[in-house]
């Protein structure tokens, strides 16, 4: 079996399982990773803390800017920091969720972090990106470009099961939250959520986690053999 050497790109909404299924993919292909969108959660840590308002654009740059964000990219432990602070945990909170879109929103914000995201795998002989904009802006000649996506309903019920949640009433107040998100990320001015052209859609909406893996692993692998 020919070793994977090059870049994979995993875009696709929230709640997808793009985080778990890219680290997943990373693993098995032997390939450094990075989360993209861990780098715009900690960038949010940093504009929380700088006390800037949601709607001031450019308060938002300068703390984003300013901050100094650090990310791993070794698929097989997460550390996220913040000038200096451990955020790891901190940025999958209630806090962050609530204000990442709008801080993520600003294109300056874009910019600054694509050139971070860029330079983080630029010596990478194989490395799996996950995000929302990935192939599409990021890395628009990547090795294996794959859109991950599921029905709302579905990705509603996974992130349930995380947090606990068995009401139906939370499930569907969750799903109708991920439906503002996709709206929200897909109608940006900047770097809007969509399939990059020559993408591979993979539609999980009635998959286990392991058959999503194995077929993005099997993707990327015929494409290190063609």
């Amino acid at each position: 079996m020919t070793a994977f050497a090059g870049q994979v790109t995993l875009d696709g909404p929230s709640g997808t399982g793009k985080s778990s299924v890219a680290r997943a993919v990373a693993l098995e292909l032997g390939a450094a990773y990075l989360d993209t969108g861990a780098m715009y959660r900690a960038a949010t840590v940093a504009v929380l803390d700088a006390g800037v308002d949601l709607d001031d654009a450019d308060g938002i740059t300068r703390a984003v800017t300013q901050a100094a964000i650090g990310i791993g990219t070794d698929a097989a432990t997460e550390q996220v920091t913040v000038d200096g602070t451990d955020v790891t945990e901190r940025i999958r909170g209630t806090e962050v969720t609530r204000a990442v879109s709008p801080v993520s929103a600003v294109p300056a914000v874009r910019r600054h972090l694509v050139d971070a995201q860029r330079s983080l795998v630029a010596d990478a002989t194989a490395v799996v990106v996950e995000g929302r904009d990935i192939g599409t802006v990021v890395l628009p000649d990547a090795t294996l470009k794959v859109y991950l996506t599921a029905a709302p309903e579905a990705r509603a019920e996974r992130r349930a099961a995380q947090l606990g949640v068995t009401d139906p009433a939370r499930i569907a107040a969750i799903a109708e939250d991920l439906r503002r998100r996709d709206a929200y990320d897909s109608t940006r001015a900047d770097s809007p959520l969509r399939p990059a052209t020559d993408a591979v859609t993979v539609d999980s909406t009635h998959w286990e986690r392991h058959q999503t893996i194995a077929r993005i692993v099997e993707l990327a692998r015929e494409r290190a053999e063609a």
